[in-house]
């Protein structure tokens, strides 16, 4: 494996818990980006926020059956193992953590993290179980490889409310990082599209048209911005853009504070959001911003593949 950092060699290939344990033994800061996988530009900029800040990095890539619902695309959920391990290695990534659904819950596991609060609105009204899944995943993540961070995009914002909230309710000794949405680049058709795994579902045309949910939230920053504070007038901003998309069935549109609730009226907090979810020509795609502060929001470049385009053979 190539010295850390060089990134010209692929990580080296963990199965088991003890294969991270053995690997991780007495190397310094650790820094942990769980994923499920089909890694993209997004996953790559947390890879390297993670190399910058740690001694060793790891990647988990595993699809997690937990926090899928029985009508969810559990089964068809892109997998592509060996290219996951170029954009890891290129990315500055040591080891990648690749389980089977067995040795994460094998035969006979009946545990289950609840979390309530920040868990039930948004996501956890429309998915259910869901963060039940996410939660007993990454604690037992953290379990294994006790990173120093662990890093975690901000396009999953209510996931990454729930995950530290996890961490602060059981004094768990990681710091969570959270890494600013990577978006679809100015010189592309669908600029401003959140990168996701799921975008390979999308048709190029699809993508173009699913900008509609970026376009929706800046609205509705904009209308913040010139001084709007009532969430009703907020987020009719936002639907009066979702509504030119005739495809989209939407889950939610929501102008929210801190604790993810819907209120008559925003305060100034930086914490000030606007999130929404849909299903756009049968995927469903999530996205949010931040109200109040200018958002910081990187660019994909060439340094990963992105799922927006084919996939190399």
């Amino acid at each position: 494996m190539a010295e850390a950092g060089q990134g010209t060699a692929l990580p080296r290939l963990l199965t088991t818990p003890a294969e991270v344990r053995a690997a991780l033994a007495g190397r310094g800061r650790v820094g942990l980006v769980p994923t499920m996988g089909y890694l993209h530009e997004g996953h790559a900029t947390l890879i390297a926020q993670a190399r910058a800040e740690c001694d060793v990095v790891v990647v988990s890539v595993f699809v997690n059956p937990m926090q899928f619902g029985p009508t969810e695309d559990l089964a068809k959920y892109p997998r592509d193992l060996e290219r996951d391990l170029g954009v890891a290695g290129a990315a500055g990534a040591d080891f990648v953590f690749h389980p089977a659904a067995g040795a994460m819950y094998p035969a006979g596991f009946s545990t289950r993290v609840e979390i309530s609060g920040v868990s039930e609105p948004l996501d956890g009204a429309a998915r259910p179980g869901h963060f039940t899944g996410v939660a007993t995943v990454v604690l037992k993540l953290l379990n294994i490889v006790q990173p120093t961070r662990a890093y975690f995009g901000e396009k999953d914002w209510q996931q990454l409310a729930v995950v530290r909230r996890l961490v602060s309710d059981l004094d768990l000794n990681t710091e969570i990082v959270g890494v600013p949405t990577v978006r679809a680049s100015a010189d592309t058709p669908h600029a401003g599209l959140a990168l996701s795994s799921r975008n390979t579902y999308l048709s190029p045309e699809q993508q173009r048209r699913a900008t509609v949910l970026s376009r929706a939230l800046r609205a509705v920053q904009t209308a913040y911005a010139g001084g709007e504070r009532d969430t009703g007038r907020l987020r009719q901003a936002g639907l009066d853009v979702l509504g030119s998309e005739p495809e989209l069935a939407l889950d939610y549109l929501a102008v929210v504070g801190p604790d993810l609730r819907d209120v008559p009226r925003l305060t100034d907090d930086p914490l000030n959001r606007v999130l929404v979810a849909g299903r756009l020509f049968g995927v469903r795609l999530i996205d949010n911003m931040p109200l109040g502060v200018a958002p910081t929001v990187a660019a994909a470049s060439a340094a990963a593949p992105s799922p927006s385009a084919p996939t190399p053979a």
